[in-house]
């Protein structure tokens, strides 16, 4: 109750907030009236001006009116808009690093420009994040023009360019793009092998458009790069036919964790099947040798049992193409991870693709977080500012529309069959479209679009489908969704950034119905019809909202019905709901229903009641505590992995700078040789104790020296430490005529070029550990012990062998590396590029603990094996190494032992 009164009397902590930045939008409207007066060069040279009071020592909030009120002028000369006084505070508090809530309509990417113009006088770059290439290419092209104006370059990242294009598009002051490519372009410049490759420079400031889609709902997938593992795709189409034949008692299903498993009985049906099909060989399915059995027996479960064609994903040219839950749209060349998408390809008959490795991985919090500054836009994030705040350390300002708010947003109607709900729906919309009214139908999946849809065509009433389907024509039908008597059913409209006019969008006609540019006439007609398409839906009361059910997420409810009542523009909203509903059915519907009967709540009849909005509510914060518990839980174990992959990239950075790694190698070397000793011979043992023969195979297999150890050890008072040294010696001698004998700066390039590509591939095993110590890190909990603490425990603990078995790879291959001098320089050295056949993936929103792929065209293969020289002798003495060249892994050994290769002279260690 004194909480309510004192918000009467003293406004809320945002009102007084917002306050505060009264005094800089009247400093910015003072110096209007003189920059009008300007002619075009002379605001142009303001640029110029403004950045040398930087270089003198003045802080961006000092220039921060001059920067704004120059904007302001530029934009009302380039496109005609004029900043009004709450986008110039929005534009305010995106420059502090805090996240902007402004509705729909209320001009969010014209608000971005004031602060990025701000921030790229520094010359440091500025990045502006959207959701889609369409979105990033659009706001480079539209909002680009006011920067070029003033003087500043601008760059747009979208699928498909070259490292040269993006090199050149992140050297601009400005630069567009989505939150997948700035990712990825980060996780493959840490794959590079030289800086000038690299197409990032250092992060400085970026603004995220619809920052609760990308920061939030997206932040439980990571990005992934991977390359190809070992096929077993027959494996899965042969499982993929068992699991038909489990009854519904074979399995258990848990819908609000997505998750599936076998029962007892289905264990022991899944064991027979497996014996039937001929893959049970010996033992149970649970015995170690079968452990791939249980994983793709998982897989293949969950594909059949939790992911549904045309709701999770679409089947088109013979592959699976995933749906996002967010927005609705295709997502061209991304995979599930971890054998997923592979279990959806058997299902559904298509081709079924290799699996994949974790090359490289980052999720959404750790790679915003790189950067020192970071703002964000959209229409909905008060519902998470906790998260904000705790994950991000983001403040959420709500920014007051220019005009009040006029649309009216009914309470929703409740009934208890799917079906009675779309008669009521069917009939809002005929009597909408009667009056002339627009309507703007939201559906959760493109299932139920179409279903709805059915209905309609059934009613024979025209209507607009927008969903994953009909992605190509986006931004025309929800430019059109406007017009009157106009039905659009949309499949979440998360993020479609383009603007419903009430009449129509006439420059998008214009565009689209004119083909002579220079038709007066025909423009002026479009112009004249859209005006008064315009009052027609006005006096039909705007756009009307209809929502066939509630989200799990009350953000992209709202962002559904903040779609009407743009600009003050009249506009009303209502969902409808029944029990059948996911969101109601798994939260206790049957006790309603129960309810309703006893009341003697008849067919056809709804509830409606502002109680039942709050329950609804209440659901929806569970689900939202819940996913933010999800995504914390995440990041907490992702957090493990960015503190080593940090000091991995740093390290890797900084080899990348230096000429001469002789020094690391060398350091390298010396610590392997301490290692070997200290394991062959314990401190303060007796020689008879010491494991001689073991030291001597050692330093065989690292460094191929065959030294008379035995002989060492029984030289009298001789230690640890002077064999030691001795060691160090005779492997400094050798690599130092090695030097010699190739000549210096040739053995400096082979250092570093092994070096890192030797780094490269002990972190790429590191990573698959990580991901298989993840998957069951969870079962330590049945031991009273913590999984987090457990992880962190145990990643340290690899990652302290990583550091050794990199070392001992350096070292050895070194040791064994050969040249040939008439072979050219480039030809021995391996290839310095980024593996082929890589794929960049996004991972499975539902199961936030696993991994997934997607396509890209990358170089050639990268190869980790010693490097050796082409022959050019014919023959081959299986004693002298030196002629046998270079031997496939898996080929015989030249040495004439039986063995594999890599089992026998090619073992690595």
């Amino acid at each position: 109750m004194f909480g309510a009164i004192a918000k009467r009397l003293f406004g809320t902590a945002n009102e007084r907030f917002l306050k505060t930045l009264n005094r800089s939008v009247e400093a910015i409207n003072a110096l209007e009236p003189g920059l009008t007066s300007l002619s075009d060069a002379d605001l142009i040279a303001r640029t110029d001006m403004l950045r040398g009071r930087l270089e003198a020592g003045e802080q961006l909030d000092a220039i921060l009116a001059d920067a704004f009120a120059t904007v302001r002028e530029a934009a009302r000369r380039v496109l005609g808009q004029r900043h009004f006084d709450v986008q110039l505070k929005g534009g305010i508090v995106l420059h502090q690093g805090k996240i902007a809530e402004m509705k729909t309509g209320e001009g969010k990417t014209l608000v971005a420009t004031l602060p990025v113009y701000l921030n790229a006088l520094a010359g440091k770059g500025v990045h502006v994040i959207t959701v889609n290439d369409y979105l990033a290419q659009r706001d480079a092209d539209w909002m680009g023009a006011i920067y070029r104006f003033l003087g500043l370059s601008v760059g747009c990242i979208v699928h498909g360019l070259g490292d040269d294009q993006r090199r050149a598009a992140y050297a601009c002051d400005v630069t567009y793009g989505t939150n997948n490519e700035f990712g990825f372009d980060y996780l493959r410049d840490n794959m590079k092998f030289r800086l000038p490759d690299m197409v990032q420079r250092a992060f400085n400031y970026a603004i995220v458009d619809e920052v609760d889609s990308i920061l939030i709902d997206e932040a439980r997938t990571p990005l992934i790069i991977s390359g190809p593992a070992e096929d077993s795709s027959e494996l899965y189409i042969r499982i993929n036919r068992l699991i038909p034949h489990l009854a519904d008692e074979d399995f258990e299903k848990d819908e609000k964790a997505r998750a599936v498993s076998l029962t007892e009985s289905g264990n022991e049906r899944m064991e027979e099947l497996l014996r039937e099909e001929g893959l049970l060989v010996a033992g149970d399915m649970y015995d170690i040798a079968n452990v791939s059995l249980v994983h793709h027996g998982g897989q293949a479960l969950r594909a059949h049992k939790l992911f549904t064609r045309d709701v999770d994903y679409i089947v088109k040219d013979d592959k699976i193409i995933i749906i996002d839950e967010f927005t609705g749209r295709m997502m061209e060349g991304r995979r599930y991870s971890d054998g997923l998408h592979q279990a959806l390809e058997a299902k559904e008959g298509v081709t079924v693709q290799q699996e994949n490795q974790t090359l490289a991985s980052i999720t959404f919090q750790n790679y915003f977080r790189l950067y020192p500054k970071l703002a964000g836009m959209t229409g909905t994030a008060m519902t998470e500012s906790e998260e904000f705040s705790e994950i991000y350390n983001l403040d959420v300002v709500d920014i007051p529309t220019n005009v009040p708010v006029r649309r009216e947003d009914f309470d929703d109607e409740v009934y208890r069959t799917a079906s009675e709900k779309n008669d009521a729906i069917v009939a809002q919309i005929e009597d909408c479209q009667q009056r002339g009214q627009p309507v703007l139908v939201g559906t959760v999946s493109i299932e139920k679009s179409e279903h709805l849809s059915a209905l309609l065509k059934k009613h024979k009433i025209r209507h607009n489908v927008l969903n994953a389907r009909y992605h190509d024509r986006e931004a025309q039908i929800v430019a059109q969704a406007g017009g009157s008597s106009t039905v659009t059913i949309a499949t979440n409209m998360a993020g479609r950034g383009t603007d419903i006019q009430l009449g129509g969008n006439a420059d998008m006609r214009i565009r689209h119905e004119l083909s002579d540019a220079d038709d007066d006439a025909g423009r002026a007609r479009i112009r004249a019809e859209v005006a008064a398409d315009r009052e027609t839906v006005l006096a039909a009361g705007g756009l009307m909202i209809i929502g066939t059910e509630r989200h799990e997420s009350r953000r992209i409810d709202n962002q559904l019905r903040g779609r009407s009542g743009r600009q003050g523009d009249p506009g009303a909203s209502k969902f409808y709901l029944s029990l059948e509903d996911d969101l109601m059915r798994i939260f206790g519907s049957n006790r309603i229903d129960g309810m309703l009967q006893r009341l003697g709540l008849q067919a056809g009849e709804a509830i409606t009641h502002p109680w039942v909005n709050k329950a609804l509510e209440k659901a929806q914060q569970k689900v939202e505590a819940r996913n933010f518990d999800i995504r914390k839980n995440l990041l907490k174990f992702d957090d493990v992995m960015n503190d080593q992959r940090k000091v991995v990239y740093e390290q890797r950075r900084e080899l990348m700078q230096v000429e001469d790694v002789s020094q690391t190698v060398t350091e390298m070397r010396h610590s392997v040789i301490e290692a070997l000793v200290q394991r062959h011979i314990p401190p303060n043992a007796y020689a008879e104790k010491w494991n001689v023969e073991g030291l001597h195979t050692e330093v065989m297999r690292i460094f191929a020296l065959d030294l008379p150890l035995a002989d060492w050890a029984k030289e009298e008072g001789i230690a640890d430490a002077e064999i030691r040294d001795r060691l160090t010696d005779l492997a400094d001698r050798m690599m130092a005529e090695k030097a010699a004998n190739y000549g210096v700066d040739i053995m400096r390039m082979i250092e570093k070029s092994l070096l890192l590509q030797l780094l490269d591939q002990v972190w790429k095993e590191h990573l698959l550990t990580l991901d298989h110590l993840r998957q069951g890190i969870h079962l330590r909990s049945y031991g009273q012990r913590d999984p987090l603490n457990e992880y962190k425990r145990e990643a340290f603990n690899l990652f302290e062998a990583l550091l050794e078995r990199l070392r001992e790879r350096v070292t050895q291959v070194l040791a064994h590396v050969e040249l040939r001098q008439e072979q050219p320089l480039e030809e021995a050295l391996p290839p310095q590029t980024l593996p082929s056949h890589m794929v960049e993936s996004r991972q499975d929103p539902a199961f936030a603990g696993q991994s997934e792929e997607g396509d890209f065209e990358a170089g050639s293969v990268m190869t980790a094996s010693p490097v050796r020289s082409r022959q050019t002798t014919v023959s081959v003495n299986p004693a002298d190494p030196s002629t046998w060249g270079r031997v496939a892994r898996n080929a015989a050994c030249p040495c004439g032992s039986g063995k594999k290769f890599k089992h026998c002279h090619g073992q690595l260690g």
